[in-house]
Protein backbone atom coordinates (compact mmCIF):
# COMPACT_ATOMS: atom_id res chain seq x y z
CA UNK A 1 0.00 0.00 0.00
CA UNK A 2 1.01 3.47 -0.72
CA UNK A 3 3.80 5.42 0.83
CA UNK A 4 5.53 8.69 0.29
CA UNK A 5 6.68 7.25 -3.02
CA UNK A 6 3.07 7.36 -4.20
CA UNK A 7 2.60 11.09 -3.56
CA UNK A 8 1.48 13.11 -6.56
CA UNK A 9 2.37 16.63 -7.57
CA UNK A 10 -0.03 19.05 -9.23
CA UNK A 11 0.45 18.98 -13.00
CA UNK A 12 1.16 22.40 -14.43
CA UNK A 13 -0.44 21.33 -17.74
CA UNK A 14 -3.91 20.71 -16.27
CA UNK A 15 -6.66 23.33 -15.98
CA UNK A 16 -7.41 25.42 -12.91
CA UNK A 17 -9.77 22.84 -11.41
CA UNK A 18 -7.33 20.01 -12.12
CA UNK A 19 -4.53 21.92 -10.40
CA UNK A 20 -6.70 22.58 -7.36
CA UNK A 21 -7.76 18.94 -7.11
CA UNK A 22 -4.17 17.73 -7.49
CA UNK A 23 -3.04 20.22 -4.84
CA UNK A 24 -5.79 19.02 -2.50
CA UNK A 25 -4.75 15.41 -3.06
CA UNK A 26 -1.10 16.25 -2.47
CA UNK A 27 -1.86 17.78 0.93
CA UNK A 28 -4.49 15.29 2.08
CA UNK A 29 -2.59 12.16 1.05
CA UNK A 30 0.75 13.25 2.49
CA UNK A 31 1.99 10.91 5.26
CA UNK A 32 2.70 13.98 7.42
CA UNK A 33 1.22 17.52 7.51
CA UNK A 34 2.88 19.93 5.10
CA UNK A 35 3.83 23.60 5.44
CA UNK A 36 3.67 26.05 2.56
CA UNK A 37 7.35 25.61 1.76
CA UNK A 38 6.93 21.82 1.73
CA UNK A 39 4.06 22.07 -0.76
CA UNK A 40 5.96 24.57 -2.89
CA UNK A 41 8.85 22.12 -3.19
CA UNK A 42 6.55 19.28 -4.25
CA UNK A 43 4.38 21.09 -6.79
CA UNK A 44 5.13 22.81 -10.08
CA UNK A 45 3.23 26.03 -9.48
CA UNK A 46 4.51 29.60 -8.91
CA UNK A 47 4.51 30.81 -5.30
CA UNK A 48 1.74 33.35 -5.93
CA UNK A 49 -0.53 30.86 -7.69
CA UNK A 50 -0.01 28.29 -4.96
CA UNK A 51 -0.79 30.85 -2.27
CA UNK A 52 -4.08 31.78 -3.98
CA UNK A 53 -5.14 28.17 -4.49
CA UNK A 54 -4.44 27.25 -0.89
CA UNK A 55 -6.44 30.29 0.16
CA UNK A 56 -9.43 29.17 -1.92
CA UNK A 57 -9.26 25.64 -0.49
CA UNK A 58 -9.15 27.08 3.04
CA UNK A 59 -12.13 29.34 2.34
CA UNK A 60 -14.15 26.40 1.05
CA UNK A 61 -13.35 24.28 4.11
CA UNK A 62 -11.55 21.65 2.06
CA UNK A 63 -8.31 22.37 3.91
CA UNK A 64 -7.51 23.71 7.38
CA UNK A 65 -4.35 25.34 8.67
CA UNK A 66 -3.07 24.37 12.09
CA UNK A 67 -1.39 26.63 14.60
CA UNK A 68 1.99 25.29 13.48
CA UNK A 69 1.15 26.53 9.93
CA UNK A 70 0.75 23.04 8.47
CA UNK A 71 -2.16 22.20 6.16
CA UNK A 72 -4.50 19.27 6.79
CA UNK A 73 -7.79 17.96 5.40
CA UNK A 74 -10.78 20.17 6.17
CA UNK A 75 -13.97 19.01 7.84
CA UNK A 76 -15.96 19.60 4.66
CA UNK A 77 -14.03 16.75 3.05
CA UNK A 78 -15.36 14.43 5.75
CA UNK A 79 -18.90 15.33 4.71
CA UNK A 80 -18.12 14.58 1.08
CA UNK A 81 -16.40 11.32 1.99
CA UNK A 82 -19.28 10.23 4.21
CA UNK A 83 -21.84 10.86 1.49
CA UNK A 84 -19.75 9.12 -1.16
CA UNK A 85 -19.23 6.11 1.08
CA UNK A 86 -22.83 5.69 2.25
CA UNK A 87 -24.31 6.22 -1.21
CA UNK A 88 -21.89 4.01 -3.09
CA UNK A 89 -24.02 1.29 -4.68
CA UNK A 90 -21.18 -1.16 -5.16
CA UNK A 91 -20.14 -0.92 -1.52
CA UNK A 92 -23.69 -1.31 -0.18
CA UNK A 93 -24.47 -4.26 -2.46
CA UNK A 94 -21.19 -5.99 -1.60
CA UNK A 95 -21.44 -5.39 2.17
CA UNK A 96 -23.44 -8.49 3.21
CA UNK A 97 -21.26 -10.75 1.09
CA UNK A 98 -18.11 -9.28 2.61
CA UNK A 99 -19.50 -9.90 6.08
CA UNK A 100 -20.28 -13.50 5.17
CA UNK A 101 -16.77 -14.02 3.78
CA UNK A 102 -15.30 -12.47 6.90
CA UNK A 103 -17.26 -14.84 9.12
CA UNK A 104 -16.07 -17.85 7.12
CA UNK A 105 -12.39 -16.90 7.17
CA UNK A 106 -12.07 -14.71 10.29
CA UNK A 107 -9.52 -12.66 8.31
CA UNK A 108 -9.53 -9.15 6.87
CA UNK A 109 -11.72 -8.71 3.80
CA UNK A 110 -11.39 -5.92 1.24
CA UNK A 111 -13.42 -4.45 -1.60
CA UNK A 112 -11.49 -2.35 -4.11
CA UNK A 113 -12.27 -0.59 -7.37
CA UNK A 114 -9.78 0.28 -10.09
CA UNK A 115 -9.02 3.94 -10.75
CA UNK A 116 -6.57 4.20 -13.63
CA UNK A 117 -3.40 2.49 -12.32
CA UNK A 118 -4.50 2.47 -8.68
CA UNK A 119 -6.92 0.54 -6.54
CA UNK A 120 -9.25 2.45 -4.20
CA UNK A 121 -10.39 0.60 -1.08
CA UNK A 122 -14.18 1.02 -0.88
CA UNK A 123 -14.70 -1.22 2.12
CA UNK A 124 -12.78 -3.28 4.63
CA UNK A 125 -13.67 -5.59 7.50
CA UNK A 126 -10.78 -6.21 9.88
CA UNK A 127 -9.88 -9.76 10.83
CA UNK A 128 -10.55 -11.21 14.27
CA UNK A 129 -6.83 -11.08 14.98
CA UNK A 130 -5.52 -7.51 14.89
CA UNK A 131 -2.84 -7.11 12.21
CA UNK A 132 -1.42 -3.76 11.20
CA UNK A 133 -1.61 -3.19 7.45
CA UNK A 134 -1.75 -0.20 5.14
CA UNK A 135 -5.24 -0.67 3.70
CA UNK A 136 -8.02 1.60 4.94
CA UNK A 137 -11.33 2.66 3.43
CA UNK A 138 -10.68 5.48 0.99
CA UNK A 139 -6.96 4.85 0.63
CA UNK A 140 -5.35 4.07 -2.70
CA UNK A 141 -2.60 1.61 -3.57
CA UNK A 142 -0.76 0.71 -6.78
CA UNK A 143 -2.71 -1.87 -8.73
CA UNK A 144 0.38 -3.78 -9.90
CA UNK A 145 1.40 -5.03 -6.46
CA UNK A 146 -1.89 -5.61 -4.64
CA UNK A 147 -4.19 -8.59 -4.88
CA UNK A 148 -7.38 -6.60 -5.51
CA UNK A 149 -5.48 -4.38 -7.94
CA UNK A 150 -4.21 -7.21 -10.11
CA UNK A 151 -7.59 -8.96 -9.97
CA UNK A 152 -9.33 -5.77 -11.13
CA UNK A 153 -6.75 -5.32 -13.88
CA UNK A 154 -7.60 -8.80 -15.15
CA UNK A 155 -11.03 -7.47 -16.17
CA UNK A 156 -9.59 -4.90 -18.56
CA UNK A 157 -9.61 -5.54 -22.30
CA UNK A 158 -6.06 -6.12 -23.52
CA UNK A 159 -5.71 -2.69 -25.14
CA UNK A 160 -6.84 -0.93 -21.96
CA UNK A 161 -4.49 -3.05 -19.86
CA UNK A 162 -1.59 -2.07 -22.11
CA UNK A 163 -2.53 1.62 -21.85
CA UNK A 164 -2.78 1.51 -18.05
CA UNK A 165 0.42 -0.51 -17.65
CA UNK A 166 2.29 2.03 -19.76
CA UNK A 167 1.57 4.71 -17.13
CA UNK A 168 2.88 2.67 -14.20
CA UNK A 169 6.10 3.36 -12.35
CA UNK A 170 7.10 0.05 -10.78
CA UNK A 171 8.38 0.83 -7.29
CA UNK A 172 9.90 -2.22 -5.50
CA UNK A 173 8.07 -2.13 -2.18
CA UNK A 174 9.43 -5.56 -1.27
CA UNK A 175 11.69 -8.17 -2.84
CA UNK A 176 8.54 -9.81 -4.28
CA UNK A 177 7.11 -6.72 -5.98
CA UNK A 178 6.35 -6.92 -9.70
CA UNK A 179 8.77 -4.58 -11.47
CA UNK A 180 7.94 -4.89 -15.18
CA UNK A 181 5.00 -4.76 -17.56
CA UNK A 182 5.79 -8.26 -18.81
CA UNK A 183 5.67 -9.71 -15.29
CA UNK A 184 2.44 -7.85 -14.54
CA UNK A 185 0.74 -9.08 -17.71
CA UNK A 186 1.78 -12.65 -16.94
CA UNK A 187 0.29 -12.36 -13.46
CA UNK A 188 -2.92 -10.84 -14.84
CA UNK A 189 -3.23 -13.60 -17.42
CA UNK A 190 -2.85 -16.18 -14.67
CA UNK A 191 -5.76 -14.57 -12.80
CA UNK A 192 -7.89 -14.63 -15.95
CA UNK A 193 -7.24 -18.34 -16.38
CA UNK A 194 -7.68 -19.41 -12.74
CA UNK A 195 -10.28 -16.87 -11.64
CA UNK A 196 -8.21 -15.75 -8.67
CA UNK A 197 -4.77 -14.44 -7.80
CA UNK A 198 -2.47 -13.63 -4.91
CA UNK A 199 -0.49 -10.87 -3.31
CA UNK A 200 2.44 -12.76 -1.81
CA UNK A 201 4.16 -10.04 0.21
CA UNK A 202 4.35 -7.87 -2.90
CA UNK A 203 3.28 -4.61 -1.26
CA UNK A 204 3.88 -5.20 2.43
CA UNK A 205 6.34 -7.60 3.97
CA UNK A 206 4.52 -10.23 6.00
CA UNK A 207 1.11 -9.65 4.36
CA UNK A 208 -0.51 -12.03 1.84
CA UNK A 209 -3.93 -12.30 0.25
CA UNK A 210 -6.11 -14.09 -2.27
CA UNK A 211 -8.16 -11.89 -4.58
CA UNK A 212 -10.99 -12.45 -7.05
CA UNK A 213 -12.37 -10.04 -9.68
CA UNK A 214 -16.04 -9.03 -9.63
CA UNK A 215 -17.32 -9.63 -13.15
CA UNK A 216 -19.91 -6.83 -13.39
CA UNK A 217 -20.91 -6.75 -17.04
CA UNK A 218 -22.38 -3.54 -18.47
CA UNK A 219 -20.97 -1.49 -15.59
CA UNK A 220 -18.24 1.13 -15.86
CA UNK A 221 -16.10 -0.07 -12.98
CA UNK A 222 -13.59 -2.84 -12.46
CA UNK A 223 -13.58 -4.20 -8.93
CA UNK A 224 -12.33 -7.11 -6.85
CA UNK A 225 -12.45 -8.56 -3.34
CA UNK A 226 -9.74 -10.17 -1.24
CA UNK A 227 -9.05 -12.01 1.97
CA UNK A 228 -5.86 -10.76 3.62
CA UNK A 229 -3.72 -11.64 6.62
CA UNK A 230 -0.21 -12.31 7.93
CA UNK A 231 1.98 -14.58 5.85
CA UNK A 232 2.91 -16.75 8.82
CA UNK A 233 -0.74 -17.73 9.19
CA UNK A 234 -2.07 -17.40 5.65
CA UNK A 235 0.25 -19.47 3.50
CA UNK A 236 -0.34 -19.60 -0.24
CA UNK A 237 -1.73 -23.11 0.19
CA UNK A 238 -4.24 -21.97 2.80
CA UNK A 239 -5.26 -18.98 0.71
CA UNK A 240 -5.73 -21.22 -2.32
CA UNK A 241 -7.99 -23.49 -0.28
CA UNK A 242 -10.35 -20.50 0.10
CA UNK A 243 -10.53 -19.81 -3.63
CA UNK A 244 -13.95 -21.41 -3.86
CA UNK A 245 -15.63 -19.31 -1.16
CA UNK A 246 -13.97 -16.10 -2.34
CA UNK A 247 -15.06 -16.72 -5.92
CA UNK A 248 -18.56 -17.53 -4.69
CA UNK A 249 -18.69 -14.22 -2.80
CA UNK A 250 -17.54 -12.32 -5.90
CA UNK A 251 -20.13 -14.09 -8.05
CA UNK A 252 -22.89 -13.31 -5.53
CA UNK A 253 -21.91 -9.63 -5.56
CA UNK A 254 -21.96 -9.63 -9.37
CA UNK A 255 -25.39 -11.29 -9.40
CA UNK A 256 -26.82 -8.71 -7.01
CA UNK A 257 -25.33 -5.92 -9.11
CA UNK A 258 -27.20 -7.21 -12.17
CA UNK A 259 -30.48 -7.24 -10.25
CA UNK A 260 -30.11 -3.95 -8.37
CA UNK A 261 -28.21 -1.72 -10.80
CA UNK A 262 -29.39 -0.81 -14.31
CA UNK A 263 -26.93 -1.47 -17.15
CA UNK A 264 -24.79 1.47 -18.23
CA UNK A 265 -25.86 2.70 -21.64
CA UNK A 266 -23.14 3.77 -24.03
Amino acid sequence: MASADDEKTPDSNTGTLGKAVSLLELVVMSPQPLRFTDILQRCKQPRGTLHRQLGHLLEEGLLEQRDDQTYVAGLRLLTFASQAWTRNDLRSIAAPHLRSLHEKTQESVHLGVLRCAEIVYLDKIDGKHAVRMYSQIGRVSPAYCTGVGKAALSLLPEAELDAVAATMIFHPYTSNTITSVAHLKASVQDIRERGFGFDLEEHENGIQCIAVPIVAKEQRFYAAISVTGPAYRLTQERLASWSGIVREAAQDIASDLVVRLPPIRQ
